[in-house]
């Protein structure tokens, strides 16, 4: 029987001290109560692979696959286990020497670098929700027909567009260029090759082809000029491209990047002060990728405060169950997560919910709660409402 070894780092694995000071933060364990559901439990099916040499088998993929990667646990952990990368590490593995990612999978990940394409399916998507050929089980909120274009207003930053939020969101991109030349800042559109970060491909373990789209993502925003995206999961996988690829010229590129909130708070003082303020309270939802990864969720609240109320949920950062394409691979899951952030938003009482990625916006909006990007009420607010 040949060897496998995890694409994972022996020091990182043997890190974990087993304290459970995670097991509350998990939302997966939270929802199943199961050991191989936590963190730990993770850690322990990982080093029985890697040390001793355990099978790749269902039950490792099951324990590997039901994690939403919110990376909850890191922020917490005193002995600063780098989980996100070890379960990257066990995904790309898994990827690899088993049929875990099944063809019709790998085709669908493909499309998300090749934009015309996937604007093209989008809007058949669309079409085919208005005249009922979608079924409801296929949890999606009303996709755009049509999309404006975005037009570049100057050379000051990059605004990187990305792949699905381009194609469902656009006006959020629109949002944040209409705030910026507010702000006196011109902002430059990516060229060719600036589709898809390829997070969702890291996510999966298909490392090789996350590889290949950060290659073009770094080529079609050339110059030193700062790199703004509005997508807390697509910032995060930009900023860590310095060790997806392992370049000097990666880490260059990652020393660009900011979250759109992240350099906007420190720039405040270009905005026009406030002669009025957004009429109801703002629930503000952070995504497990801006508060765990990216670290930069406070500036949100920097952002907006002097434009809206804002009130805070009292989950303490609850994973919303969106996980990129986890609430299509794994619908029960996402469900219940989503159900308990529901929950929390309504305790509020407010009526409108800020957050911070299109994933997160998209699977609170199948819920029925009005969920907008800051910067469309960011925009909002500036227009006098």
């Amino acid at each position: 029987m040949t060897e496998v070894h995890l694409h994972v780092d022996d020091r990182e694995l043997a890190s974990c001290v087993a304290c459970g000071l995670c097991l509350p933060h998990c939302p997966t364990y939270r929802v199943t109560g199961e050991e191989s559901a936590s963190p730990r439990g993770r850690i322990a099916a990982m080093r029985a692979v890697e040390w001793d040499q355990r099978p790749l088998d269902g039950d490792f993929t099951r324990f590997m696959d039901l994690c939403v990667q919110c990376r909850a646990c890191e922020a917490v952990c005193p002995s600063s286990v780098p989980f996100g990368r070890l379960m990257e590490g066990s995904r790309e593995t898994l990827a690899s020497e088993t049929d875990y990612q099944p063809r019709r999978w790998r085709l669908a990940y493909k499309v998300l670098g090749h934009h015309r394409l996937l604007l093209a399916g989008s809007s058949v998507l669309a079409a085919a929700q208005r005249v009922g050929l979608v079924p409801r089980r296929v949890n999606l909120p009303r996709l755009p027909l049509r999309r404006r274009p975005l037009s570049a207003t100057g050379t000051d930053v990059w605004l990187f567009t990305g792949c699905v939020m381009d194609a469902w969101q656009r006006p959020v991109h629109q949002a944040v260029i209409d705030v910026l030349r507010r702000a006196g800042v011109g902002v430059a559109l990516p060229g060719r090759g600036g589709d898809c970060c390829g997070a969702l491909h890291v996510h999966a373990g298909l490392v090789d082809g996350a590889r290949d789209l950060a290659r073009r993502v770094m080529a079609s925003m050339p110059g030193d000029a700062p790199i703004l995206v509005d997508s807390a999961g697509c910032g995060a996988a930009l900023k860590d491209y310095g060790h997806l690829l392992e370049t000097d010229e990666a880490v260059a590129f990652s020393a660009r990047v900011f979250d759109v909130h992240e350099w906007m708070a420190q720039h405040m003082d270009r905005l026009p002060a406030p002669t009025r303020r957004l009429p109801h309270p703002v629930a503000v939802q952070d995504p497990c990728h801006l508060r765990h990864v990216q670290r930069a969720h406070q500036q949100v609240r920097t952002v907006l405060a002097p434009y809206a109320d804002l009130v805070e949920l009292d989950d303490d950062g609850l994973c919303c169950g969106a996980g990129g394409a986890y609430a299509v691979t794994h619908p029960e899951m996402a469900a219940e997560l989503r159900q308990r952030k529901v929950e929390a938003v309504r305790r509020t009482g407010a009526p409108v919910v800020a957050s911070a990625n299109p994933g997160c916006i998209l699977h609170l909006q199948t819920a029925g709660l009005d969920v907008r990007h800051p910067f469309e009420l960011l925009s909002e607010a500036l227009r006098g409402g």
